[in-house]
């Protein structure tokens, strides 16, 4: 196999807070993870020309050792030893620079894809410590899921997976910076702290009414006084019939759970048409167990079809 092609899933934040700063300027973090379906697709190709050489669909987008999946890559050639060349191939979905992890998981899929073009057999867990290295969500864009995330967000706990639930995302046309948000927050007047301990209670009981209603990011007020469009956007997709809206990491993107996928695609049109959002996209959570589920069965039939 000389080429694989893998999906980048994007993630939401369903919690997010704020516990403490360490003397080196990183937030230690507690945070709700979940994998949702809006993905980029990465091909990556083994070549005869020595290097790493990267094209997407985004002209502006780095092509060189400042894209997080040439890092990424160079982290894995390096550690495994392998002097072969990488062409890799980015189509973006995701928007970029909006919380929701894009460029993170597009490395995730890089390690996990010259793993398996390379037969090099690292466990998950090798690939996560690889990963960690390139960025601190990157780990948890490896396993995927529904996970609890601490430490600078490294500390990753799996939980039950959540049942599918349809997700409207809507990125306002600005850019914000995660490390501008992280600097101006200030620990020790944070006023509302997210019920992290609760909310794993509610996953596991698969209480949607507490899961869509108990949602905090402490990073909101931060980034919602930067830019109040984005308490507007929130506000909207209640009123449209969200049943929790929040922003998604330090923003922009703010994210909606709506009760059927009708409804996130008529709340969809008005952001499109009425307000201007040029990045509007209706997906779903992205069920780990299920997709588990799904290729237990498929080995079981192909097992099954060669005797």
């Amino acid at each position: 196999m000389d080429t694989i092609v893998l999906k980048a899933r994007g993630k939401i934040n369903l919690t997010l807070d704020v516990v403490g700063k360490r003397d080196n300027g990183y937030h230690d973090l507690r945070m709700i993870m979940q994998t949702i379906n809006l993905h980029d697709t990465i091909t990556v190709t083994k070549t005869k020309t020595p290097g790493i050489r990267i094209n997407n669909n985004l002209a502006w987008l780095p092509k060189d050792d400042k894209n997080i999946t040439y890092k990424a890559a160079e982290k894995f050639l390096e550690v495994s030893n392998i002097k072969t060349g990488i062409y890799i191939d980015i189509f973006k979905r995701i928007p970029v620079a909006a919380g929701l992890a894009g460029g993170s998981s597009d490395a995730a899929a890089v390690l996990v894809g010259l793993n398996k073009l390379f037969s090099t057999h690292y466990s998950k867990h090798q690939l996560m410590e690889m990963g960690v290295e390139i960025g601190a969500d990157v780990p948890f864009c490896i396993l995927r899921g529904t996970v609890l995330a601490e430490g600078i967000g490294e500390v990753l706990t799996p939980l039950p997976s959540l049942p599918s639930m349809h997700i409207l995302l809507a990125k306002p046309n600005i850019s914000v910076s995660t490390a501008s948000v992280y600097k101006a927050l200030s620990v020790p007047d944070i006023q509302l702290h997210p019920d992290t301990d609760n909310y794993v209670d509610a996953i596991k009981k698969k209480d949607i009414e507490y899961l869509t209603t108990h949602m905090g990011n402490v990073l909101e007020d931060v980034t919602i006084q930067l830019h109040p469009q984005i308490e507007d956007i929130k506000q909207d997709m209640l009123r449209m019939g969200a049943l929790g809206s929040m922003m998604s990491g330090s923003g922009p993107t703010v994210f909606g759970i709506f009760p059927s996928k009708y409804e996130a695609a008529l709340a969809a049109e008005y952001f499109k048409n009425k307000c201007g959002l040029r990045e509007v996209h209706v997906t779903s959570t992205f069920c780990k167990a299920k997709r588990e589920g799904k290729r237990r069965h498929e080995r079981k039939r192909h097992k099954h079809e060669n005797k």
